[in-house]
């Protein structure tokens, strides 16, 4: 949604304005009186659409950092520079304490919201041994996803990730690739495929692949850069 917006703000904004017009020349043509009252609503809609293109992905992205800092998935609140994976896939039966209720069925989300105050921190990836699997960066102040990681982008084997923030002028360690946060903050919302062939074709029956697809999600981890983090298998 906030990125239909964002793409098609002006041309939307402007295809209602051409038939807000229309409609009142017409009704005024007629003598029905309602030109200043249009002329407030005119006035109204050139403020207001606007500030909704420019509020409401900020609202919306601020709205899931809310979310997961204070009540997180249904396992309760997840800690800034923390991923939590969802240990069952989603769906419109799911419960409603759930952050994300709908989707989807055959993928577990993962989440997090990540902070650069203190210093860059590392994404680790495990091997995913060619499973579809996908993070997103969006920016807070724009609503925009600024980076992906996955298998459409970067692949499946293991790997880590330097996420920093504006400003920064460190050294990427080798065997690292440097993702540049625009701001100091980003919301992450990961996908992990779970595929329903594998065991019972029945999406409410037990999954064989959906535990499988779990311990891989839980392996997707922030750290603190210079922190000793292993190599990710």
């Amino acid at each position: 949604m906030n990125r239909l917006i964002l793409k098609y703000a002006y041309p939307l904004t402007a295809v209602i304005l051409v038939i807000f017009a229309v409609v009142v020349y017409q009704r005024d043509s007629r003598g029905s009186g309602i030109l200043p009252l249009a002329d407030a609503a005119l006035v109204g809609w050139l403020l207001g659409a606007p500030a909704f293109v420019y509020f409401w992905p900020r609202i919306t992205v601020h709205g899931f950092k809310s979310a997961i800092v204070r009540r997180g998935f249904s396992g309760g609140p997840i800690p800034v520079n923390t991923l939590y994976a969802e240990p069952t896939r989603s769906s419109g039966a799911a419960s409603t304490g759930s952050l994300i209720s709908t989707g989807t069925d055959d993928v577990l989300y993962v989440a997090g919201w990540l902070d650069l105050k203190a210093g860059p921190q590392v994404l680790q990836v495990p091997d995913m041994a060619d499973r579809y699997y996908s993070l997103q960066f969006t920016d807070p102040a724009t609503g925009a996803n600024f980076a992906y990681v996955g298998k459409r982008t970067t692949g499946t084997t293991a790997g880590e990730f330097l996420l920093t923030g504006p400003g920064w002028t460190g050294t990427v360690p080798p065997a690292m690739t440097r993702i540049a946060v625009p701001g100091r903050t980003a919301l992450i919302i990961g996908r992990v495929f779970v595929d329903s062939s594998v065991g019972s074709v029945d999406r409410d029956s037990n999954n064989d692949d959906e535990p499988i697809a779990y311990a891989l999600a839980r392996r997707l981890r922030l750290v603190p850069a210079g922190q000793p983090t292993g190599t990710p298998s």
